[in-house]
């Protein structure tokens, strides 16, 4: 299902699971670094202020970790802690004249400061603290919305992110809707809405994004075709009772399996990991897991391509119970 709105009227509202925008909206969004406000919700943010709702970004890294653009505009090869921390308030600058776009003042963006190209580490080492981190977060400001990066993003801080709101928000005694944001990768299943701004929207959100001069040196025509495209948001696809991944025998050495929700962090290598095959070749936790869980196959080797090959997929609670065709002998090599 795809719905086209410049406003979200209560009738587009119901029918995509979006809350009518007005005085009583308070949207959340998490971005994992500067710049992702404005490619991904930088209409969405200005048709929410539009109907006098109250806006609050949650950002979690400050993009320090961005060496070749510093390389290019700073004419240097090493990057050391100290420029990275320069670097890191460069594009925290640049955010803030971006939300000045967008009609945004700099009391409402907060940040988190956790480490660039590190939240999948922050995840799985500190997840509780990680989780309670972000969940006081989201509670003290009590968004009535909340948007964030996509399960399917190939970008492993996106991801994580996905993850880490979604543990933070089941913390929540009544948590509020969440839609999803996809910025690197192709979109998954579910169901999808798009938002098309008027042009005058347009054109401050791309003046956001060219505010984000940094990124703009080495990127500027990927990003704005990127801005380009109608913000599309969508809901949760369907948790899956298997994994997706059938990785080459050949690789189970190098591969690492790890495994979080609400309980904690769990990681074996490949070979280790509790699977066994269902009776159509498909691999399966041979232990049950609560809801929400998500599970990441990672090759556990340094490795200078930054993007996720297989990713981060949500298993149902019902992966692994008994009566679920497992064939217990035949298990991963």
């Amino acid at each position: 299902m795809s719905t086209a709105a410049a406003c979200p009227s209560p009738a587009t509202a119901a029918a995509s699971g979006l809350p009518a925008f007005s005085t009583q909206t308070r949207l959340l969004v998490v971005a994992p670094h500067p710049d992702d406000e404005t490619i991904a919700t930088g209409l969405l943010i200005q048709q929410v202020r539009a109907a006098g709702g109250e806006v609050r970004i949650l950002l979690l890294t400050e993009g320090d970790n961005n060496p070749w653009p510093q390389r290019w505009l700073e004419r240097r090869v090493r990057i050391h802690a100290a420029d990275r921390q320069r670097w890191g308030l460069r594009r925290h600058a640049e955010m803030l004249q971006a939300l000045e776009c967008l009609g945004l003042s700099a009391p409402a963006l907060q940040s988190l400061g956790w480490p660039d190209l590190g939240i999948t580490d922050e995840l799985l080492r500190a997840g509780h603290a990680s989780v309670a981190a972000l969940s006081a977060a989201i509670g003290r400001f009590g968004p009535s919305l909340v948007v964030a990066p996509a399960l399917a993003d190939r970008h492993p801080d996106h991801a994580a992110a996905h993850v880490l709101v979604r543990l933070a928000l089941a913390a929540l005694a009544d948590p509020p809707p969440l839609l999803n944001y996809l910025v690197h990768g192709r979109a998954g299943d579910g169901d999808s809405f798009e938002i098309h701004g008027t042009a005058v929207q347009s054109a401050y959100k791309r003046a956001a994004l060219v505010a984000h001069r940094s990124q703009m040196a080495l990127s500027g025509k990927r990003m704005l075709r990127l801005a380009a495209r109608p913000e599309c948001h969508a809901g949760l696809p369907s948790p899956l009772a298997a994994l997706p991944w059938r990785p080459p025998r050949w690789l189970h050495p190098w591969l690492r399996l790890s495994v979080v929700g609400s309980a904690g962090v769990l990681s074996w290598r490949w070979r280790d990991a509790p699977l066994q095959r269902d009776r159509a070749g498909r691999f399966q936790l041979s232990m049950p897991v609560g809801t929400p869980c998500f599970a990441r196959l990672a090759l556990a080797v340094r490795s200078p391509w930054i993007f996720d090959h297989w990713g981060w997929c949500e298993l149902s609670g019902h992966a692994g119970e008994a009566g679920s065709g497992l064939a217990p002998a035949d298990r991963p090599g």
